[in-house]
């Protein structure tokens, strides 16, 4: 059972929008710090952007930072990356992410990975 569910990758020109979502299950999501991270080929992940919890504060990747804006919602149980001006290099897999405590102690969950590629 997927704890993760990514959604809404694809294929965009440069300077086009893509908004990834993320659905998750089966864990409380409302106590989760959720984040995305992209893998592009030959490197490494990379941690994307994070939105905690309580409060909903937010920090991003430079690389990103003024294009991409991560959001939560906790009665849906998602979280959102909204992706503005996509460049070439924001080619990657992108992953969700949840961390949190439970009662069993911490978890790192991942999601299986949603395809974007900024060609023209």
């Amino acid at each position: 059972v997927q704890l993760l569910v990514e959604s809404g990758g694809g294929l965009v020109q440069p300077g086009g929008s893509l908004r990834l979502s993320c659905a998750a299950s089966r864990f409380t999501f409302s106590r989760s710090a959720m984040s995305w991270y992209r893998q592009a080929p030959g490197k490494e992940r990379e941690l994307v952007a994070v939105v905690t919890t309580p409060g909903g504060s937010t920090n991003y990747a430079d690389s990103v930072k003024g294009r991409f804006t991560i959001s939560r919602d906790n009665a849906k149980n998602t979280v959102y990356l909204q992706m503005n001006s996509l460049k070439p290099e924001d080619t990657a897999v992108y992953y969700c992410n949840a961390k949190g405590i439970a009662t069993f102690g911490r978890y790192d969950y991942w999601g299986q990975g949603t395809q974007v590629t900024v060609s023209s």
